[in-house]
């Protein structure tokens, strides 16, 4: 299910994480992946290497998606090479932590430059050639954080939360073009973000998962394939929990 040959993705912070596991993931079911990340070529690489080994196509792209008019090039430059665009992955995210009276203007912007201005960006570049083409499909990611809200996670969670907001508006402006939109909300995922957590928080916190464990990537990237599959082609403006029933 969910045979993605002869389409071609764009997934962004591709190079690691829940971001590597999706293009990995598209990748190994036929699409032509290309991944986009900040600063860490080596880590892009290492994904690309991951897709080509699985028998997949993959490209690696470096752009910052809090600058719109790098998104913008990125995604002419796709359609240029490739002649299409049919996925789109709003994946890449930054999580500045502090509490809400100490938090910097500076902090605040980065957060919601990166993480609702990027996709804001990327949604409205990869429109055009989607109405051209008549069809897409567009997963952005967001979090259960974003859904219930956090202490100290202020900036990130506001994000997040206006994530699910555009999601739904964009679902329906482009419906009618036949480009569906959903969203993901990862819950607890072990990432290179949860990974310097001690054990004990890790223990306590899947303790309280009804499910009883924290999730992996492979899990997120497994429903984001899925949204964006023709297997979802009667879903669109859904947001998908992925969390183990931490949130319901």
């Amino acid at each position: 299910m969910g045979d993605f040959s002869g389409k071609v993705a764009l997934v962004t912070g591709g190079s690691r994480g829940i971001g590597r596991a999706i293009a990995v993931e598209l990748g190994r079911r036929g699409a032509s992946v290309v991944l986009s990340y900040a600063g860490n070529e080596a880590a892009a690489a290492e994904t690309v290497k991951a897709i080509v080994d699985a028998g997949g196509k993959a490209k690696a792209v470096r752009f910052d998606v809090a600058d719109s008019g790098a998104c913008s090039k990125a995604v002419d430059e796709v359609v240029k090479e490739q002649g299409r665009l049919d996925v789109l992955v709003n994946n890449a995210g930054v999580a500045i932590d502090g509490l809400l009276m100490r938090f910097k203007d500076e902090d605040w912007d980065k957060t919601l430059d990166t993480n609702l201005k990027g996709a804001f960006a990327l949604m409205r570049a990869v429109s055009r050639p989607m109405m051209k083409q008549k069809g897409g499909a567009i997963v952005n990611l967001s979090s259960v954080v974003g859904e219930m809200g956090n202490a100290g996670q202020a900036a990130y969670a506001a994000s997040k939360a206006g994530l699910i907001g555009l999601t739904k508006s964009v679902a329906r402006e482009l419906a009618s073009r036949n480009i569906r939109v959903n969203c993901v909300t990862p819950g607890f995922i072990t990432t290179d973000m949860t990974a310097g957590l001690n054990a004990e928080l890790k223990e306590k916190m899947a303790a309280a998962i009804p499910l009883s464990r924290i999730g992996n990537a492979e899990e997120v990237a497994a429903a984001v394939a899925f949204l964006a599959s023709d297997a979802a082609s009667y879903i669109t403006g859904e947001v998908l929990k992925v969390n183990g029933g931490m949130y319901m």
